[in-house]
């Protein structure tokens, strides 16, 4: 049991790249939203989904709560950069939640799936959990 706990210490100090690609600002047209992602949560694989859009930057789109949803963005680091093939994850399931998320983020486009069956991917959804707004019941 310990050694299970220690593991899931780690798992949350590892699971992400500790440095932000440095990149030069992106150039928009004036008015334009700089980050424009859609975001696609799915109450199980199978359900129905609920779609948002989110725009950054200033934050806009239909997105319930896209303040906090931008502020999530930002402060994570690389928040869509997929878990290394190679990690070594925690067995934790989270639940059947699904989200797709595409569009732009800092100037680089975005096609990303999101899960939360294993403690890598848990940690993945929840640094930025604002994004996928209210997550629909499973019915």
């Amino acid at each position: 049991m310990i050694l299970s706990l220690a593991a899931c210490g780690d798992e949350h100090d590892k699971s992400l790249p500790a440095e932000k690609p440095s990149g030069a600002a992106t150039v928009r047209p004036s008015g334009s939203p700089a980050d424009s992602l859609t975001i696609r949560i799915r109450a199980s694989a199978q359900a129905p989904a609920k779609t948002y859009t989110l725009t950054c930057d200033p934050a806009g789109g239909d997105h319930p709560k896209a303040a906090d949803a931008c502020a999530a963005l930002t402060k994570a680091k690389a928040p869509f950069d997929p878990v290394p093939k190679d990690r070594m994850c925690t067995d934790i399931y989270g639940g059947p939640e699904v989200a797709t998320v595409k569009g732009t983020w800092q100037g680089k486009p975005v096609d990303t799936t999101f899960k939360r069956n294993d403690g890598c991917q848990l940690h993945r959804w929840t640094q930025i959990a604002p994004v996928f707004g209210p997550v629909p019941k499973v019915r």
